[in-house]
């Protein structure tokens, strides 16, 4: 009776099973290298994880709270005060203002220039590689020390740079009063961008550049034997091709001017108008000691941040796109 048994259930375990050539066995072996693939990332997600979020999670609890190492006795749940006290700080606005007009202003000319340098170091010339190394210096230079040189070995009344070209220049004419103007002080907004113009050019450069040599030769060939000139080959073939990397370049660079501190803290110390978000956000956690609206105001910042990052991940994943299907 238990041979019969045991007989009659085995064609019904066996239809069960699923079969090696089965559709449900390869979905189960795909899966299986998917995870063998996986498997050695999860070490580097989870550290990234531990670095990144977590701390913007407790970033983000902290702006919820009411919490000022002035007033330790006056701790405690604040619901969206901290917030509205954000967007409601006069001084707040005025970072807003100031970040924007930094931002835009130093995004704006480094493009600009950026794009004339790439056209330049686009055609073959002798010692195109020393020039090319020479113009990206100024990007691999420590934030801080950047501005740094641009305080004391340029700007600096006394003994900057621009000063002394000033009086040599004046002393050419044979006069003993040369302009010895103040540059942080008569404009320290304009001084601060300039600074940073000069180390982000390199970067918009290199962008631009890679997308002048990623442009079709033979249609730029074809249009200079239709008799274009070079302005009408820039103006109908290489802006348009450019438009992706110029979107990119914009975006990145906005997203990492935004967040600059080493510049205005150095060089002006935020003061005369030219503090940003970042340092606002300084002055509030480490002069004011109110850590529950440093805290909102820098999750305020990363939110922008991030939306403008999304528009920069697009703007990547379609150059991505149009590099594969070429």
């Amino acid at each position: 009776m238990r041979t019969a048994t045991t007989e009659a259930t085995r064609p019904a375990a066996a239809a069960a099973a699923p079969r090696r050539g089965s559709p449900q066995a390869g979905s189960r072996s795909r899966r299986a290298k998917d995870w063998a693939r996986r498997a050695p990332l999860l070490p580097a997600l989870v550290f990234l994880i531990i670095v990144t979020q977590l701390p913007f999670l407790a970033t983000l609890v902290i702006s919820f709270t009411r919490w000022n190492a002035l007033a330790p006795d006056n701790r405690g749940f604040a619901a969206f005060d901290n917030y509205t006290a954000v967007f409601t700080d006069p001084a707040m606005r005025a970072s807003v203002g100031t970040t924007v007009l930094l931002t835009v202003t130093v995004v704006l000319v480094s493009l600009l220039l950026g794009l004339g340098l790439a056209l330049l170091l686009d055609r073959s010339f002798r010692g195109r590689g020393i020039v090319r190394t020479l113009l990206i210096t100024p990007f691999l230079v420590v934030p801080v020390a950047s501005a740094l040189l641009w305080k004391h070995a340029l700007y600096n009344a006394s003994y900057g740079l621009l000063n002394g070209v000033l009086t040599w220049i004046w002393g050419l004419f044979g006069s003993d009063s040369p302009p010895q103007p103040d540059w942080m002080t008569d404009s320290p907004l304009a001084a601060v961008e300039v600074s940073l113009i000069w180390q982000w050019t390199p970067f918009m450069m290199l962008i631009l550049l890679a997308g002048l040599q990623s442009r079709p030769t033979d249609a730029v060939e074809a249009a200079r034997v239709d008799g274009a000139s070079t302005f009408d080959v820039f103006r109908y073939l290489t802006l348009p091709h450019l438009r992706r990397y110029l979107e990119l370049a914009a975006l990145l660079g906005t997203v990492y001017v935004v967040q600059n501190f080493d510049a205005v803290f150095t060089i002006t110390s935020g003061g005369l108008g030219t503090a940003n978000l970042p340092y606002t956000i300084y002055q509030t956690f480490y002069q004011a000691h109110d850590y529950g609206r440093a805290s909102a105001q820098g999750v305020v910042v990363v939110l922008c941040s991030l939306l403008v990052a999304t528009f920069a991940l697009r703007a990547v994943s379609s150059l991505l796109r149009e590099e594969v299907t070429r």
